[in-house]
């Protein structure tokens, strides 16, 4: 498992770096932690997700060559990863986002030179319509979970876990499950006894509510401002891995996403998307048990348009 690791990182540096682990003084302060961040904010995405493009178009290419083009649905990583691989391989790239869906996060697909289609009320709707497309064009669908998606996004998850030795635990945001199965799969690869906490939004708790029912969980929506967990169906071989590796599943609300951001550039001067945020709002709400421990969080995106970011802002002045 290691060496596939390994392989994967080889394929994403040879389109980016490693991104930076920063310890902040004054999240230590705000929590009661020693806290460091992983700032996958800082790859040229602005978010994790293009790790796992490039790796899953990579790998498709070598088992058929002969693939013209790929689809995928997306909230706006996912899809601007798969536009972003696809555009340094040759590969018409489509992605199917819902009505509504972040206007920066579409203009950055486009700018990639993805063909972007927006259709439906949330991603689940989006995924169905990208599917019917995919066998009427021809083109090869892009899962949102894979393990070809979880080799790409371990790249972070090993540099992380090697450069910080002796977390107590690390938060991870859960969207369809490839960052919190990457942390896992590389926790145990190296051998290691750190405690991983996924979190997703109350708004959209189906891998918390999948997690503590121990079995596949749907909601009828997923609400929240935090895009990037709004899933409603979570992916059946993302529980089970969760349900094994993962200590717990925990929800915060939009309004503590929302006070994260705000934390996130008074004390360290970086834009976190709602997902990116999410981490830092639990370790909030559990500084009284991790009180002293070394963590980590995961600041899995920047990606955030200027209404949300004014919306934070808008909670105060960070105490």
């Amino acid at each position: 498992m290691l060496a596939e690791m390994e392989a994967a990182a080889r394929l994403v540096y040879q389109a980016m770096g490693a991104t930076a682990q920063i310890h902040w003084p004054l999240l230590d302060r705000r929590t009661g932690c020693e806290v460091w961040v992983k700032h996958e904010n800082h790859t040229p995405l602005g978010a994790f997700k293009v790790r796992g493009g490039l790796v899953y178009l990579h790998r498709l290419l070598g088992v058929s060559p002969d693939v013209k083009g790929v689809i995928a649905a997306t909230r706006g990583n996912h899809g601007q990863s798969i536009a972003f691989a696809a555009a340094k391989l040759g590969l018409r790239a489509v992605i199917v986002v819902p009505e509504g869906n972040s206007p920066g996060k579409n203009a950055a697909m486009r700018a990639l030179g993805a063909e972007l289609i927006e259709f439906g009320d949330d991603f689940q709707e989006a995924a169905e319509r990208a599917r019917e497309l995919a066998a009427e064009q021809g083109l090869h669908m892009v899962p949102s979970f894979h393990p070809w998606l979880v080799q790409g996004v371990s790249t972070a998850a090993l540099e992380f876990l090697r450069a910080v030795p002796g977390l107590d635990t690390v938060y991870v945001p859960i969207g369809m499950g490839s960052g919190i199965c990457a942390m896992i799969s590389v926790r145990d690869a190296l051998g290691l006894e750190t405690k991983i906490v996924g979190v997703v939004a109350e708004g959209a708790p189906a891998y918390a509510d999948s997690f503590w029912a121990e079995r596949l969980m749907t909601t009828p929506t997923a609400n929240t401002i935090a895009d990037g967990l709004a899933c409603r169906v979570p992916d059946p071989v993302a529980v089970d891995i969760i349900a094994q590796g993962a200590d717990r599943v925990v929800t915060v609300s939009d309004d503590e996403i929302l006070a994260a951001m705000r934390y996130y550039l008074s004390d360290t001067h970086n834009l976190a998307e709602g997902a990116g945020a999410a981490p830092l709002a639990a370790l909030l709400a559990d500084a009284g048990r991790k009180a002293g421990r070394k963590v980590g969080l995961v600041l899995s995106g920047g990606n955030v348009d200027a209404e949300l970011i004014m919306r934070a802002l808008s909670g105060g002045a960070p105490s």
